[in-house]
Order: C-alpha cells, then structure tokens, then sequence
C-alpha cells in the first residue's frame, strides 16, 4: 500500500486533492441546461468506480495492509462509519450542486465548504489531534473569513432575484453543516483501536455509501427538484451521451481528490490534510470569475474583496501547513 513517506509528498497529494475538490463541479457548468438530478447519477458512479480502482493498484501493493486484506480484517463499526460518511456527503453534495445551479460556482463553494472547513477540521482535531492547534485553527480562522468576505462580494454584485438567492444561500448552509461530518466519521473508521481502515479501503467504503445514497435520496430530489420542474427517470436515458461521460469524469475528479486526501492523512493526519483540502473554494472561485465570468459587469467592490478572497485562503494555506511542522 503506498502511503507519503515525507511532509512534503504528503503536501503535494493535499494540494492535487484542493485542485480536484475545487475543479469536478467544472464537468457539470459544461452540462448546460442538463439537470444535477439526472447529472449525479454518473457523477455518483465515477467517485465509486475511482476509489476502486486506486483500491486495487496503489492500495493493494502488498501483505496485510491490501485492500481485500483489510476488508477482511476491519471492524464493523469502522466500515460503517465509512460508509455513513459518505451516505452523509452525498446529501450535503446534492444539495451543493443544487447551490451551484442556483447561486454560482464561485459562490456556492466557497460558502458551503467554508463552513464544512471549520466544521470538519474542529471535529476531526477532537477525534484525532494533529499539528500545532494554534497554527492549525489561526488557517482556519482564516478560511472563514475568506467566507464572509465572498458573502460580501456576492452582496455587491446587486443579482435580481431575492427569493431564489436566499433559497440558494440557505441551501448552501445546509450543505455546508453536513459537508462538514463526513470526514470525522472517516476519522473514526482510520483511528479505530482495532480493524482501522487503510486510506484506500476507507475511500470504497465512503463512495459505496455515497452510490446507495442516491438510490434513497436522488429520486426523492427528481420529484421534488429545489429547482425547476420534475424530473422523470427516462430524461436520464434520452440524455445526451457526453453528458454521461462529463458526470463520470466530475465523479472520478472528485473522487481521486478524495483517496489523495485520505492517503495524505497517513502522514499528517486527517484534521491537517482535510483543512488544505477544503481549500478548494479558492480553486473554485478562481474558475468561476476567470473562465465562466460570474462576476462580469460587477462593481469594482466585489472584485478588490475576490482578490482579499484569494489572499487570505492562501494564508490559510500557509498555516495550516505550518501547523504539521511546528508540531
């Protein structure tokens, strides 16, 4: 099984996992008019079809510590915590490309997973302490405020439509309180006092429990769409094909994200890896102002907070990866 043997690789696979993490929701802004209901399914499919496949190659490289090893020897109550963890994401997930739908990328994720970040982060820290806490929580605090200032931003901007941006924003608060459980019940299934999880066997079990959610939860959401009208399970079949394929990329982005994260973890633990991953909303927000234009046409006010934006998640950047050292 390969795990990061130094800080530094460790560092590297955090950084590729924000890439990941702020870029899949890219594959459906490329769906255009393709409803999420019917976009998830695929999407759904490539994060657990991914998280295989790194199972049986990378995570299967040897002894007791393979994939197919560790399955047999976990405990149950680790698999379960898994697998809850991702029933639980794949919620907080629908309803954040709900968001996205509704209020922008560049909006949607920095506000959502601003608060999974601080949410996350404390809770991971108080099953699994890691890094210099003051460091550590000082990037957090930081990663809120980069939050509040995008909340000023999307304020400035002046979009019509009152009821639809507080629907959205609400929405996006749910899905941000949600987001942010799934990686302590991660942590749970890794620090187990016996049959832990490796990283690559936690992966399948979070994305398996993620791909049941959407047999429960999604068909609930077609009838009762947050946006638009109802949707019908044969819209899915007469679906164009390279919107299958783009839902099955977003799914594989977001899920090699994901088993980088928890590989990461091996070497500087889940509160750490997790806190640089949530940074995603910088990755996000730079997609969303620079390639679909969100804020074209917006007052100078929103553009210089954008740019305060951009500066303090790099400083958050900064101090939590300064946290594993002072340590």
């Amino acid at each position: 099984m390969y795990t990061p043997a130094t800080f530094t690789a460790a560092l590297i696979l955090t950084v590729l996992c924000t890439c990941c993490w702020g870029s899949w929701a890219n594959t459906f802004k490329l769906t255009r008019g393709y409803r999420f209901e019917l976009f998830y399914w695929d999407y759904a499919v490539g994060v657990f079809l991914v998280s295989l496949l790194f199972a049986f190659t990378l995570g299967s490289r040897g002894g007791e510590a393979g994939f197919l090893a560790n399955l047999r020897l976990a405990s149950p109550g680790a698999l379960w915590s898994a697998a809850a963890g991702g029933f639980i994401f794949n919620i907080a997930n629908v309803l954040l490309v709900a968001a996205i739908d509704m209020v922008g990328l560049a909006i949607a994720f920095p506000l959502a997973i601003g608060i999974a970040l601080v949410e996350g982060t404390l809770l991971s820290y108080a099953i699994h302490p890691a890094g210099n806490p003051v460091l550590l929580f000082a990037g957090v605090a930081c990663a809120l405020l980069a939050v509040v200032l995008i909340g000023f931003a999307y304020a400035a901007r002046g979009v019509a439509g009152e009821v639809a941006t507080r629907k959205g924003i609400l929405i996006c608060l749910v899905a941000g309180v949600l987001m942010g459980s799934w990686a302590p019940l991660l942590g749970r299934s890794l620090a187990a006092p016996t049959g832990a999880l490796t990283p690559y066997t936690a992966a399948v079990l979070m994305t398996f429990g993620a791909f049941v959610c959407c047999f429960v939860f999604n068909p609930f959401l077609m009838r009762r769409p947050l946006v638009g009208t109802p949707v019908k399970a044969s819209d899915y079949v007469r679906g164009p094909i390279h919107y299958h394929l783009l839902g099955l990329l977003g799914g594989a982005v977001w899920g090699t994200g994901t088993v980088l994260n928890l590989v990461a973890s091996a070497k500087v633990g889940l509160p750490i890896s997790y806190a640089i991953g949530q940074s995603a909303p910088l990755i996000a927000t730079l997609w969303g102002v620079l390639v679909w234009k969100e804020f074209r046409g917006a007052p100078t006010r929103s553009k210089v907070l954008l740019g305060c934006v951009v500066a303090t998640y790099l400083l958050a950047l900064a101090l939590i990866s300064s946290s594993y050292q002072a340590a």
